[in-house]
């Protein structure tokens, strides 16, 4: 029942982090002063949260200081290529871009955290290799689409960094009081572009932000933070496989923006590699369970 329960949140986080892409699409700042704001904001709420909870904030230990100082900067640099993708394109190639993570993280982890490696992530890699391959337009850097895809492809990596890294010291802590950690980082690093860049559209752009940072950040990042007390880095990344279906849907209904035949065509075959990973590591797990009974 416990799990039961924890899958329920896994998804609902799920559902709510795949409104980014449609507030990132609506939003009129930079990607810079969009993420800065977000993560002000939803930093407050959480602490009114953490306050109001009696959580403890402080770091257990000392070392893990440099897993929330790396784990913040890599979620700063999946923020923000995140976000030049959707600027760049639309919601489905953004979506689909950005999660091509599940895979990177099978192939990353074992490395990372001495976990056993499994050869078939090798084809389910060159198979999202693929994906990537058909949709792009073509390999010219001054086309938008191409740029788009490079910066998916760059927020996948950092965001599947920062789950492997996150995971490692999360056993001791509370999800909303790391998620608070990141924040203040991510500010941190994104406040000098107050000085440089143009905040004019935030007086009409403040509604999306709200809502981004309370329904996506708070609501919905926490609880996928919180998923890797339970399940490992790769489950969740799997899990999380249907986030971009959610996403073009948000597109579709609210900015007409519908995919062409290769967005669908590449999204099809990196969607396939999540399912295929899917029933691999649920036959897997099966297997251990077994083995420990």
């Amino acid at each position: 029942m416990k799990n039961t329960s924890q899958l329920i949140y896994l998804n609902l986080g799920v559902f709510l982090i795949s409104t980014s892409g449609i507030f990132g699409r609506l939003v009129e700042l930079s990607p810079e002063l969009t993420i800065f704001y977000r993560c002000v904001l939803a930093a407050s709420l959480l602490w009114i949260y953490i306050k109001f909870s009696r959580l403890q904030i402080g770091v257990s230990q000392k070392s893990d200081l440099k897993y929330i100082l790396i784990g913040g900067a890599l979620m700063a640099l999946h923020w923000v290529s995140y976000f030049y993708s959707l600027k760049l394109s639309n919601i489905a190639i953004a979506m689909l871009t950005l999660h091509t993570f599940p895979v990177m993280t099978a192939i990353i982890e074992p490395f990372v955290l001495k976990t056993k490696f499994q050869s078939y992530h090798i084809v389910l890699a060159l198979l999202v290799l693929v994906g990537v391959w058909i949709i792009l337009p073509s390999f010219d850097l001054t086309d938008s689409i191409v740029l788009a895809t490079l910066c998916g492809l760059v927020s996948a990596l950092a965001y599947s960094l920062r789950n492997i890294w996150t995971r490692k010291i999360m056993i001791r802590y509370n999800a909303s009081v790391m998620m608070y950690y990141q924040l203040l980082i991510i500010a941190a690093l994104l406040s000098p572009f107050l000085f440089f860049m143009d905040s004019l559209p935030l007086k009409t752009d403040w509604y999306y932000i709200v809502a981004l940072a309370l329904m996506t950040t708070v609501l919905g990042h926490t609880l996928l933070v919180n998923s890797l007390k339970y399940f490992s880095a790769i489950t969740v990344g799997l899990l999380s496989s249907i986030i971009p279906v959610y996403g073009i849907m948000w597109g579709i209904f609210f900015l007409s923006e519908y995919p062409d035949l290769k967005t669908v065509l590449g999204g099809t075959l990196i969607m396939l590699s999540f399912f295929t990973e899917t029933v691999f590591a649920s036959k897997l797990s099966q297997k251990t369970n077994r083995i420990k009974a």
